[in-house]
């Protein structure tokens, strides 16, 4: 039978970066990941209204840096930057004293963003909205607001079903098997009183500009064309 890769660690290097960016030891490693995740649902959660699809983690020493990509900066940083500060308190509590850094990235256009499309279809399955009427109206959204393509599935008991099933829509081009397509993922979970229903939506935004790699040359290293120094 054929496998399924998660579409995020199958373009890490190309068209994704890394959600957490630090190194640690073995014996450290897991503590880290541990509280990664904890301060992830934590600020998901305080933030469940401000639309935060991703949530970026970087350590240094005893220090975290926390990058909230959010629709709604308003809601995050607060009247006169009330609530962010607030927030800080919190995560200096949690992560036993480390000193913490909230930078605040609003999101230009979050009709085509697949993990606020995800979670805005799982809502609308909890409030016992139509799933293919909810799907549809993603799916015109998003290529309105300038999506090269979109694809949207939703699985599990679909309408109260006695049998799980799958169903998904696709407009436009949305080129998976392609790594330098700049395609987004995103997915979703929708509490309903028959069971859970999954959502997953892919975001196809055109093809991925290539990069050159950095060169970065050092004063002291001699050029590599350089003649060799005359015998003495």
């Amino acid at each position: 039978m054929g496998q399924k890769v998660h579409p995020v660690s199958y373009r890490l290097p190309v068209t994704f970066d890394w959600r957490g960016k630090w190194f640690a030891e073995k014996k450290e490693y897991i503590n880290l990941l541990h509280e990664d995740l904890k301060v992830r649902d934590f600020v998901k959660a305080k933030l469940s209204q401000a639309a935060v699809p991703k949530i970026v983690i970087e350590r240094a020493a005893n220090r975290l840096r926390i990058t909230v990509h959010t629709a709604r900066p308003g809601i995050v940083i607060g009247r006169k930057g009330a609530e962010i500060d607030k927030l800080k308190e919190e995560l200096h509590t949690m992560t036993g004293g480390k000193e913490i850094y909230v930078d605040i990235i609003e999101i230009k256009q979050p009709e085509t963003d697949p993990q606020l499309i995800s979670e805005n279809v799982a809502l609308q399955l909890e409030r016992r909205i139509s799933f293919r009427r909810a799907m549809k109206k993603a799916v015109q959204t998003a290529l309105d607001m300038g999506a090269a393509g979109i694809k949207i599935r939703c699985a599990g008991r679909l309408g109260g079903g006695e049998i799980a099933r799958t169903e998904w829509y696709r407009q436009g081009t949305v080129p998976l098997q392609t790594l330098r397509a700049d395609i987004e993922y995103g997915f979703a979970e929708a509490l309903c009183t028959y069971g859970k229903i999954g959502v997953k939506c892919w975001i196809y935004k055109g093809p991925k500009e290539k990069t050159e790699p950095r060169r970065v040359e050092t004063p002291s290293a001699a050029p590599m064309n350089a003649e060799p120094a005359p015998a003495r």
